[in-house]
């Protein structure tokens, strides 16, 4: 038997999020899928598709941090890849701000692509594997500079060693190994690589997950510095909204390849609207052992994205569902200025924040 949904005091409306001004949208998304086919038998006959990424829409403005975040299976990454053109979508357009243009990534071919990825580059997740051990932090760093003709000789050099200093990193390493370097530095040269070609928009998959907190911290700060000197904008995809707080200006939540949720970072925290929003703050550690909260644990398993069930897709693990929720899809809808959540009671239930 499920608990009958909180209702939200009427007479008292939502706060507000304090407004930021406008930024010129650097990237939108929209109506991303990305449906991988399930094949059985000698012939490989498809008999089914796992919806990763289902109708994914969002903007990022320049200078902007978008955090992505969700259980693991949402399909933050494979969205990540689908806007770098790392995998080709379903469907969907990604448009990206060039020369004052918006231009539609999906619909070019991988050489007439290429002057776009000098605009677009990632930090991986595992400092370890995204590093080959076989080349110098030289060698790493310059790559993308060689292949795209950026640089060469004693330019390519200088322009390696500033890197590294931005990056915290002292010009005497380069021209060693990625074994010589704890977890922390060598995301530091993952972070120097993605800089070389001054891009405009960067996605971060899980960049400090991998990491001990105490070096988290200083990767994360490290990043908002080389946003405020470059303008850098951010995807930041991470599972850990304590860090997501830290960095992001917005924030998305992801369930079953969806977006349920997306606000301002204060007001998301602070005024959740979506069950599975409340369920991850919920998850934050907090900084005192006297604050007490009782975490919302979530019944059973993440459906199969092969075989969702019907309505809402976060009916069957959420402690607010109604008949209305098995039978009938909520549409992602605007529930305040700029906050909208994929919840039939978004306007009614009174949700647990972050104090």
């Amino acid at each position: 038997m499920v608990a009958e949904p909180p209702v939200r005091d009427q007479s008292v409306g939502p706060e507000s999020a304090a407004e930021n001004p406008q930024r010129p949208v650097l990237l939108e998304v929209r109506e991303l899928k990305k449906y991988f086919p399930i094949q059985r038998g000698l012939l490989r006959r498809v008999v089914g598709h796992v919806k990763a990424v289902d109708g994914v829409s969002f903007a990022i403005g320049e200078g902007e941090t978008l955090g992505l975040v969700g259980e693991s299976g949402s399909g933050k990454t494979t969205t990540g890849r689908l806007i770098l053109r790392a995998g080709q979508p379903t469907s969907g357009q990604v448009l990206f701000r060039h020369n004052g243009e918006m231009v539609d990534l999906t619909s070019l071919s991988r050489r007439a692509l290429k002057p776009y990825r000098k605009e677009l580059q990632v930090i991986f997740q595992d400092p370890y594997s995204s590093l080959d051990p076989r080349m110098t932090v030289f060698d790493i760093v310059s790559e993308p500079l060689v292949v795209h003709r950026a640089a060469r000789g004693g330019e390519l050099k200088t322009q390696v060693r500033e890197l590294l200093h931005r990056v915290g990193l002292r010009a005497q390493h380069m021209n060693r190994y990625p074994h010589a370097f704890s977890g922390g530095q060598r995301q530091r040269i993952g972070i120097a690589r993605a800089l070389a070609l001054r891009p405009r928009l960067i996605v971060c998959d899980e960049p400090v997950s991998a990491l001990d907190v105490s070096i988290q911290a200083q990767v994360l700060n490290l990043l908002k510095d080389l946003q405020k000197e470059f303008r850098l904008a951010y995807l930041f995809i991470a599972h850990d909204l304590s860090v997501v707080e830290h960095i992001s200006d917005r924030v998305a939540v992801m369930y079953l390849g969806k977006i349920v949720e997306l606000a301002p970072a204060e007001q998301l925290y602070r005024d959740p609207r979506h069950p599975y929003t409340e369920a991850l703050l919920s998850a934050i550690p907090k900084s005192s052992p006297r604050q007490q909260k009782q975490r919302i644990v979530l019944p059973g398993d993440v459906p199969n994205p092969a075989n969702p069930p019907p309505g809402c897709a976060f009916h069957t693990r959420c402690r607010y569902a109604q008949d209305i929720c098995k039978v009938e899809t909520p549409p992602l809808r605007e529930v305040a200025g700029g906050h909208v959540a994929a919840c039939h009671f978004a306007d009614t239930l009174e949700l647990a924040g972050v104090e």
